[in-house]
């Protein structure tokens, strides 16, 4: 692989397809499909590719919340800008298209929700292990705060 194409791969489409976020080529979790619910957030212990570990500590995407959260926010304040464009809002006591709005976005965030949750592991992850587009040349460190005893590896 030249350098010119690793070069190309860029973080928000490594981040978007789930990608690991060291050589931004293995898959993150085990199936593509994101509406399997049982298996939507069983992720390889290791990237296929480079072998990143991809929980570095016990507990370690419990920060994920707080990303999840954001993100939903975002879509909401994305799909009320929509709204108001499209459809318009006003808050008149006889205007029900707030309401309207807050039934249709809801709805759209429960459907989406399996997707924001694969988003912000993905986001997360990427946040705390550094793109190495030379990888193969670079051997794996060892994560510092890791307990092989308490890890499933």
């Amino acid at each position: 692989m030249t350098d010119e194409s690793l070069s190309k791969r860029w973080y928000l489409t490594s981040v978007l397809t789930n990608r690991c976020p060291r050589c931004r080529e293995g898959k993150i979790f085990k199936t593509d499909n994101a509406y399997k619910l049982k298996e939507n957030t069983k992720m390889h212990e290791r990237c296929p590719v480079c072998g990143q570990p991809t929980e570095i500590e016990v507990g370690f995407y419990y920060g994920t919340g707080y990303v999840s959260y954001a993100l939903s926010i975002a879509f909401l304040v994305a799909t009320f800008v929509a709204w108001k464009v499209l459809i318009g809002v006003t808050f008149h006591i006889d205007d029900n298209r707030i309401f309207y709005w807050m039934f249709t976005s809801i709805i759209l965030l429960f459907l989406a929700q399996p997707l924001i949750m694969r988003l912000s592991r993905t986001l997360w992850l990427s946040w705390f292990v550094k793109y190495d587009p030379h990888w193969r040349n670079h051997p794996l460190k060892t994560p510092e705060r890791v307990v092989s005893e308490h890890m499933n590896w």
